[in-house]
């Protein structure tokens, strides 16, 4: 799932060598957090939100049936 992360931010951003992704597991969800250089914040952001909801949507549908939940946050 990282790998997804990063493949889609890194397509999106001027700088791809400063993509980072990292996981974290809580009880019941999976946290991905995303960080990207400072000027890329608003390509992977988009305007309304809607590229990092777009975002959201294809890593929880790659995600699959699993029990846990996924969240994508953008630092």
């Amino acid at each position: 799932m990282k790998e997804l992360i990063e493949w889609i931010a890194c397509s999106l951003v001027d700088h791809p060598d400063q993509v980072k992704v990292t996981e974290r597991v809580a009880e019941d969800r999976v946290i991905y957090e995303l960080s990207v250089a400072k000027e890329d914040l608003g390509k992977v952001i988009g305007r309304q939100g809607r590229i990092a909801k777009a975002i959201r949507t294809v890593v929880s549908r790659a995600h699959g049936k699993e029990k846990k939940r996924v969240w994508v946050e953008i630092k």
